[in-house]
């Protein structure tokens, strides 16, 4: 249920002023014809089958008259027993009943109520939204709608801080972060295909999804970067590091993703989609490290080295048998 607030501010009994209930008639005719509303129940309805009513149910008295004297016999309508007015009908609230609570369907009608609020022209009444839980939906949607692109990028945008912090250098950001990126698209597609809206209960889990996501990420590129600085090439480089860890990335990801899968047949449909969604950011992070990462790293490794190979310094011990080997051959000669 959502609902429309009427505030009629400075008219005492506002229920027997024609044009005010005029505009509230308008607002609940136009109302009923979006798709994905079901009924509308607003004070002006009431009071046409009230006022049809007392002249023997004729269908042609349920409408709302030019005169207070007209709207008068109607006045078992107004009553704020039917929770529809407050304070002399100076609050008045339009009742509309929604199909089902699916995110498209609220953000569908409540842009076409706007509309139709926008082209009401009547300066006695002011119309607002919305109220009801569908209204507080409504709002909520449009709250996470907003949240969602400064959460990813904060959470984004604080894990390229640190990486960079740690591995000091923009190419190894890219190639720990892109990965994360297209997963994160990848999911909302997800969330589409099976239904699952964005809402306050979902938001989380994305962010949660990139958290998990990126250490698979940082354990193989912390990996290829020693082995890189051993002066070893790129294939060799990764194949230690999946060599090393790519066998518990593997095993991690698969036990999350088959521990939070079985979520999928819970009667409960919001742990249901949670578990499909967690097994999916689980297990296709793991693969993109493995293989968006490393495509990355190649093509950043064309240009330049990804990471400068180190030159370590002989031991002590090793120099002096070095020097003392010089040392009997320039005696030898002389």
């Amino acid at each position: 249920m959502l609902s429309i607030y009427a505030e009629v501010p400075d008219i005492q009994e506002a229920c027997l002023d024609p044009d005010v209930m005029r505009a509230v008639e308008q607002v609940d005719f136009q109302t009923r014809s979006i798709a994905g509303v079901q009924s509308v129940q607003s004070v002006a309805g009431m009071g046409k089958v009230a006022i049809a009513s007392n002249n023997e149910g004729n269908p042609r008295w349920a409408a709302i008259p030019g005169a207070q004297r007209g709207l008068q016999p109607g006045s078992m309508a107004y009553s704020q027993s039917h929770g529809l007015v407050l304070d002399g009908c100076q609050t008045m609230q339009i009742l509309v009943f929604l199909q089902n609570h699916s995110g498209e369907t609220i953000e569908h009608v409540v842009a076409e109520i706007e509309r139709i609020l926008a082209g009401v022209d009547q300066s006695k009444v002011q119309f607002k939204l919305a109220g009801g839980n569908a209204g507080v939906m409504a709002a909520s949607n449009e709250a996470v709608k907003q949240a969602e692109v400064q959460m990813h990028g904060a959470l984004l945008g604080s894990v390229a801080l640190f990486c960079w912090l740690t591995f000091r250098s923009f190419r190894a950001v890219l190639c720990i972060i892109t990965p994360l990126a297209i997963v994160a698209t990848l999911c909302n597609a997800l969330m589409a295909s099976f239904g699952i809206g964005l809402k306050v209960s979902t938001l989380p889990v994305l962010a949660l999804g990139v958290g998990v996501g990126v250490d698979y990420g940082i354990y193989l590129y912390e990996r290829m970067q020693h082995e890189l600085a051993a002066g070893k090439d790129l294939r060799t480089a990764f194949y230690e590091a999946m060599r090393q860890r790519g066998t518990a990335a593997l095993f991690t990801a698969f036990t999350m993703s088959v521990g939070v899968g079985t979520w999928a047949f819970a009667p409960l449909k919001f742990q249901a989609d949670m578990g499909i969604l967690l097994a999916f950011m689980f297990l296709v992070n793991v693969f993109g490290a493995i293989f968006l990462l490393s495509g990355l790293a190649a093509w950043f490794d064309r240009s330049a080295r990804l990471v400068k190979a180190q030159t370590r310094p002989a031991p002590p011990l090793a120099v002096a048998s070095r020097r003392k080997a010089v040392a009997q051959a320039a005696s030898v000669e002389g």
